[in-house]
């Protein structure tokens, strides 16, 4: 049995600070080669375009019989509890051939705790206190 085309839909905030976008697209692109899988979009809830219902839609003309949604975000909120969920319906009612789910957010996370004490150390080391 063959497996179905599976996408990755990463759900960013989105700014109006063009290198905010970028970055969200630069990881998108380091997930793609880090998985291997063919399609890996970014898409902003706030913003920026595409939209989260644009970057279903784009997965889906590439495909995906299934999505799996990644949201980009730090914490709990309203747009993690409320306003991605409901994004996700939407693209469902859209799309009701399409498998799609939402996975977890980024939250607390050793590897996140890593990265802040890289930070720390390039901050000391910049300043000349290290």
């Amino acid at each position: 049995m063959r497996q179905k085309i599976t996408a990755i839909l990463i759900m960013a905030h989105g700014s109006r600070i063009t290198e905010a976008n970028d970055a969200a697209r630069e990881i998108a692109t380091m997930v793609r080669e880090m998985t291997g899988y063919d399609i890996v979009e970014v898409a902003f809830r706030e913003l920026h375009q595409p939209d989260i219902q644009q970057g279903i839609d784009c997965c889906v003309e590439q495909g995906a019989e299934r999505i799996l949604l990644i949201p980009y975000f730090l914490f709990v909120g309203a747009h993690v509890l409320h306003d991605l969920p409901q994004e996700l319906e939407e693209g469902m009612g859209r799309h009701p051939g399409v498998e799609m789910v939402m996975g977890p957010h980024l939250g607390v996370h050793r590897k996140l705790a890593e990265v802040v004490v890289e930070r720390i150390a390039q901050g000391l080391t910049a300043t000349g206190w290290y």
